[in-house]
């Protein structure tokens, strides 16, 4: 395990108390009445795109690989985060998978063995430091593990090009000056752009002040 001081505080937030209710907190009250994208929303994302050769990075509490239906009763899984508290707690709810986990960071190149028919990144790219261009960075490492055909698939919390109501602006600012969310100038736009530069044709839903995000590669994509 990194040590949590060399982590950005976008990931070392999730202690292993934090993660003992993240769901309760995050997934049922925030998502509902703060960023106003009930968890369902999110959880249907899985349910399309989700295939039995599957990479998640960023994994949170594992809720939406232990509820989403994957097409067969055992898919390849892997697991991707930088907090190896995240993959632990992760790879033991859905251990009926045997999944494989990994630590490291998603704005680094990924070494993660073959190529994968669908990548999940939910809720990452608010807690990555920076602005939307360099965050592309990560869109485009785990694009370059997709195979051809493969979907890369998840949402993010923005600041701009979304509605936001007072307490989804209260608790952004809070968490921005913490250094937990780095979204600040995060906009629909910014996030269609950076999508744009590996997908031709990527696919953005909003609800609430949440964008849903899907690309897929063809086969002369541009990115590798």
């Amino acid at each position: 395990m990194l040590p949590p001081g060399k982590l950005p505080p976008g990931v070392a937030a999730y202690t292993d108390r934090v993660l003992s209710f993240y769901d309760w907190w995050v997934l049922g009250f925030s998502n509902r009445f703060i960023w106003q994208c009930p968890t369902r929303r999110l959880l249907a994302i899985y349910d399309e795109h989700a295939s039995d050769n599957h990479l998640e990075i960023g994994v949170g509490s594992g809720f939406f690989l232990d509820r989403c239906r994957f097409p067969t009763a055992a898919p390849r899984l892997v697991l991707f985060d930088a907090n190896r508290r995240c993959l632990d707690w992760a790879a033991r709810r859905v251990a009926r998978y045997h999944p494989t986990t990994l630590q490291g960071d998603v704005l680094q190149p990924i070494a993660a063995g073959p190529g994968f028919d669908s990548v999940g990144m939910n809720y990452v790219l608010h807690c990555l430091p920076g602005r939307m261009p360099g965050k592309a960075a990560a869109i485009r490492h785990a694009a370059s593990l997709l195979n051809p055909g493969g979907v890369l698939f998840g949402a993010t919390i923005l600041s701009g090009g979304v509605p936001r109501g007072t307490m989804a602006r209260r608790l952004m600012a809070h968490y921005n000056a913490r250094g937990i969310f780095s979204n600040a100038a995060d906009t629909l736009e910014s996030l269609r752009a950076a999508l744009g530069g590996c997908f031709r044709e990527p696919r953005l839903t909003s609800v609430g002040c949440v964008a849903i995000f899907v690309g897929r590669k063809g086969p002369s994509e541009i990115c590798p």
